[in-house]
């Protein structure tokens, strides 16, 4: 089997209620891109160019689909970055991107951001990629019902996109393929407008993909067209024989008609877990130490040829001119260390136990600060730092919501690092996610 595009369609609209549209778009067989741009004074629209500029040229020749789908994506995003830092008027731009790779068998997708994949199969939608984004978060780790998300104010928020740093991570997947499968690549201006039932009852209904496109961007508008829209559309072929009725690819995902087709990839990045950003001045502490003396004194010497004289409780009488032996010195050593070390170990065991029931209690203790990807955290323990790297404190939940999103107004209040109980700390951090932090 060997796979081509066929039929493609391309098309962008601004959208009703935008002045201009920040969407690029590179529709070259067997490479469909897409970029939505985001920054002010027209910064998004750069961005987005740049980035569907450094696929106009022929991938390279080396590695895998995705690794040199991947690299491209990382060499746009250096040119985005660098240009935020080097140009005024064009500091803090950045832009998302999905790039489609026609292989002989299959599709290979690298992804950053909100934008979609999805290939449509019989009837059936299945989503390609899975978005960048605090409500997306959200909703994979349960905290989220999908009308909860659908109203979320903070559900425009990307938390991954090209230009925001020197690295990002890109998503990669490969997906098989087969003949009359329809792939769209789309920004979030058609997806955040109508639903995924309505994406396919417009390709239901229309099989000529130019139609088909021009349907999509009409029933965004339709629904307010808040932003701007672009749509590709392309239709799998076989040009080398046969396709087998159940293609896969060996050691890849492969996208069925079945009723999971929906399901998105896991997402590559991992839940985050470290020391809070912005944390209490170390914290400094002053031990005391004692030092065990033992002194003795022995009684002076006698006159000479004085008699000894009698002790008390002696066996028996010394006879005449012989004096009393004197404890050997091995014996009073060993019993002087023993008391020593006796006193040592007690003195150990009360501050051991002193110190159990100090963090005992420290485990009732939580705060709230951000973790080094400045997501809002929640933390057990004391928010200190001791010399050599010793923290009293540990991660006990790191949430979605970074802490940029917090409004202006309640963020000293709630990442002060205020001592709360734990239902206190969960509470706080629970109507963030959901967006009810108001000021």
């Amino acid at each position: 089997m060997t796979l081509r595009a066929a039929d493609t369609a391309s098309r962008t609209d601004t959208g009703r209620q935008r002045r201009d549209n920040e969407d690029s778009s590179f529709a070259r067989a067997p490479l469909f891109v897409i970029a939505d741009g985001m920054g002010g004074a027209q910064a998004g629209e750069v961005a987005s160019r740049i980035a569907v500029e450094a696929f106009a040229d022929a991938l390279p020749e080396q590695g895998s689909s995705e690794e040199r789908l991947a690299g491209r994506a990382q060499q746009a995003n250096r040119d985005i970055y660098e240009m935020s830092r080097t140009t005024q008027e064009r500091a803090g731009m950045g832009t998302t991107l999905t790039a489609v790779y026609v292989e002989e068998t299959g599709l290979a997708v690298a992804h950053v951001g909100d934008s979609r994949a999805y290939l449509y199969r019989q009837g059936e939608l299945g989503r390609l990629t899975q978005d960048h984004t605090l409500v997306e978060e959200l909703l994979r780790r349960g905290k989220l019902t999908e009308e909860q998300a659908a109203e979320h104010p903070q559900r425009s928020i990307i938390t991954r996109a090209l230009g925001v740093d020197p690295v990002v991570e890109v998503d990669t997947r490969t997906y098989a393929g087969r003949a009359g499968d329809v792939v769209l690549i789309c920004s979030d201006g058609l997806t955040s407008m109508i639903s995924e039932t309505a994406i396919v009852e417009v390709l239901d209904a229309e099989p000529d993909l130019d139609r088909a496109a021009e349907a999509l961007i009409a029933a965004a508008n339709d629904a307010g067209g808040r932003d701007n829209i672009t749509v590709i559309l392309f239709r799998l072929e076989d040009v080398g024989g046969a396709t087998p009725e159940h293609a896969t690819m060996v050691g890849v995902p492969a996208v069925s008609a079945d009723p999971g087709l929906g399901s998105a990839p896991p997402s590559a990045a991992g839940d985050p877990d470290g020391a809070p950003r912005a944390s209490a001045p170390p914290f400094s502490q002053r031990g005391s130490s004692a030092t065990l003396t033992a002194a003795r004194q022995d009684a002076p010497p006698e006159p000479p040829g004085a008699p000894p004289a009698r002790r008390s409780g002696s066996p028996r009488a010394l006879a005449p001119g012989r004096s009393a032996p004197a404890e050997p010195p091995g014996r009073r050593g060993p019993r002087r260390f023993a008391r020593s070390v006796a006193m040592l170990l007690t003195i150990a065991i009360v501050m051991g136990l002193i110190l159990a029931g100090g963090y005992l209690a420290t485990r009732q203790l939580f705060f709230i600060g951000t973790n080094a990807q400045g997501a809002v955290t929640i933390y057990r323990g004391l928010p200190y730092d001791l010399p050599l790297g010793i923290r009293l404190y540990e991660t006990v939940y790191v949430s979605g919501v970074p802490a940029g999103v917090v409004p202006a107004a309640r963020r000293p209040k709630l990442l002060d690092h205020q001592l709360r109980s734990q239902n206190d700390a969960i509470s706080l951090v629970r109507t963030a996610e959901l967006g009810q932090l108001t000021p």
